[in-house]
């Protein structure tokens, strides 16, 4: 069996903490682990790394690659979409990759699986896996379904049929509906949120594309190399709506466990656990005559008084407040501020690089102060700036530079300052990460005045 795993998505309802440039798959939201992180681990525990593939997209790859080495997972596969395209021609590349470059037989099962869902327990899990892969085998295209315990409109919806072996029939799929429409599927009991996962053998997803998207099984047929230079052209289309509500072909699998895609504050609420008068509460926070709300903060003391149900959660340049029921709404908000072209819709004040991170702690006129964090054996690119100078103060490890013709090291509690037009580059050589503020001075600062002479 292989597993595929879509880590592409830069999803917005999880704001202001999931934003484009760092989405939620890389949050470390229940403990020190990051969901993707947990992803590769729930599927170690049946498959060696070397069977998982993790599609992402070029920005996302430096991420990706920091999860996988935490949880000793650098022999998986990561596959980079040269453009979004959704979640068929995702998966279709990855198909490929299995056949050309794997060399893996129309027998091999794909599982395919989102890198940001709460599944458990394992066991339970393993065994609903292992019923999907008996119906695989037997050539069928399986999803997962989850009972639809309560009304919610924030999930499509599976209708089942007949019951046969460890599956039932799809008789279709349903979009997000309201809320009176999702009452009526809830009271019908057969009718499942569809969890997005997927399981069928190489064979039988190559038919499914040759059957219903010629335009993505035609790129398939040509390999691996072809279909990656050509997959700007693909469709841009899901595969529920390429192939799963057009098959015929299809059956469910009920995931008999706890799943959460964690899609809103609403969810995140759920699975976070509760203090004794319902709050479920992350960072510095003194909640006073609270009751059954999510309150998460970061970088600041956060003291509520007398709300219930409410929705808190702050970062340091965004704060989201919602009433609990209301959060599928974020994605509105993030809508507006991306017309009001506010850099808060996709940017943190952390940037990530392939080198570290840099974060905004200070700004104004004619000044902005980071916090740049360099891990053990990288370096940045050789550079200079016309307009500003830098003045670097190291805080922890130590810092190798280059200044025009000269090379040193600077320590803990040392700095040194770069004048304007100077080349310059800095280094970690040691074996923890170096931590430095960065003064730049400048009438003009702006990340477009680095003049790079090497990356």
């Amino acid at each position: 069996m292989k597993i595929i795993i879509l880590a592409g998505g830069g999803g917005s309802r999880l704001f202001p903490l999931s934003r484009k440039s760092y989405p939620k798959q890389f949050l470390k939201l229940e403990d020190d682990s990051s969901l993707l992180a947990h992803t590769v681990q729930r599927f170690m525990s049946f498959v060696a790394a070397e069977d998982i593939i993790v599609i992402t997209n070029q920005k996302y790859l430096y991420h990706v690659q920091n999860e996988l080495s935490e949880c000793n997972a650098e022999a998986a596969h990561v596959l980079l979409e040269p453009v979004a395209r959704n979640t068929a021609p995702a998966i279709a590349l990855s198909a490929e990759f299995c056949r050309s470059q794997l060399e893996c037989s129309d027998d091999e099962i794909l599982l395919v699986a989102a890198a940001d869902h709460v599944i458990r327990p394992l066991n339970r899990f393993k065994y609903c896996v292992y019923e999907a892969e008996l119906a695989a085998q037997a050539g069928r295209l399986v999803t997962f379904g989850i009972p639809a315990v309560k009304p919610e409109t924030g999930y499509g919806y599976i209708e089942a049929g007949e019951s046969f072996g460890g599956g039932r029939q799809v008789v279709s799929f349903k979009e997000k509906p309201d809320l009176a429409v999702a009452q009526q599927y809830v009271a019908a009991g057969n009718y499942y949120w569809n969890s997005g996962m997927f399981a069928f053998s190489l064979g039988t997803i190559r038919q499914e594309f040759a059957l219903y998207q010629p335009d993505i099984a035609e790129p398939m047929e040509q390999g691996y190399e072809y279909m990656l230079s050509h997959f700007a052209d693909l469709p841009e289309i899901s595969i529920d709506y390429a192939v799963a509500e057009r098959s015929r072909n299809v059956c469910m699998v009920e995931l008999s466990c706890y799943w959460n895609d964690i899609g809103s504050w609403d969810a995140m609420y759920d699975i976070l656990p509760k203090d004794d008068n319902g709050n479920a509460v992350k960072g510095d926070v003194l909640a006073l005559d609270c009751k059954d709300s999510l309150i998460m903060g970061r970088d600041r003391l956060i003291a509520g008084i007398g709300f219930d149900d409410l929705l808190l959660v702050e970062t340091d340049d965004v704060i989201v407040v919602a009433k609990k029921g209301e959060s599928q709404k974020v994605k509105n908000v993030v809508e507006r501020l991306k017309t009001m072209k506010r850099k808060e819709a996709v940017e943190h004040t952390t940037i990530f690089h392939a080198w570290g991170t840099s974060s905004i702690i200070g700004n104004g006129k004619g000044y902005r102060m980071k916090k740049v964090r360099v891990m053990p054996g990288k370096k940045l690119s050789l550079q200079m700036h016309y307009h500003r100078t830098e003045h670097w103060v190291v805080l922890r490890g130590t810092a190798e530079v280059v200044r025009g013709n000269e090379h040193m090291y600077i320590h803990e509690e040392e700095s040194v300052f770069i004048p304007q037009t100077i080349k310059h580059q800095l280094s970690n050589p040691g074996k923890i990460p170096l931590e430095l503020i960065e003064i730049q001075n400048g009438a003009y600062i702006s990340e477009d005045d680095i003049v790079r002479f090497e990356e």
